[in-house]
């Protein structure tokens, strides 16, 4: 992926090449932490309702990430324990958090398509929330 986006970077821009794939890799994750947390939404919304279905998924997908991140996105960055990290992960990515699930809970309380079809909510959310997250994870805990 690098060598190709090498290859069609202008000169000027092949500085920030390495943030730009670390990015990429970061939305590549949240594709698949959006494919968990949509799955344990609809899991689990039977037996624990909207809203908690919403936050064990949260954290479901947010261990996900933190794990794939660490293996690919920002592979050999960052150091310490892998449950320091972890919680570290959790605990600097709260504002991400809060614009994550505070669209989801917006969304399923005031809509009624996304009450009815949540991964509506889970999508807005995740998106509300990706920059926010990825400034945090590169900058506190991957560096």
């Amino acid at each position: 992926m690098e060598a190709l986006l090498l290859r069609f970077t202008p000169r000027a821009l092949r500085a920030k090449l390495p943030v730009l794939v670390q990015f990429l890799r970061f939305g590549t994750v949240g594709v698949a932490g959006f494919v968990v947390d949509t799955a344990t939404v609809y899991a689990t919304k039977g037996t624990l309702g909207l809203y908690g279905a919403g936050t064990v998924a949260y954290l479901t997908a947010a261990t996900a990430t933190w794990l794939f991140n660490r293996l690919w996105t920002f592979r050999g960055l960052g150091s310490g324990p892998a449950h320091r990290q972890w919680l570290t992960f959790l605990a600097t990515n709260l504002l991400g958090f809060t614009l994550n699930r505070g669209t989801y809970f917006v969304l399923v309380t005031v809509s009624v398509t996304c009450a009815a079809q949540p991964v509506w909510a889970v999508a807005a959310g995740a998106i509300a929330g990706m920059f926010v997250n990825f400034h945090l994870s590169r900058s506190v805990v991957f560096r």
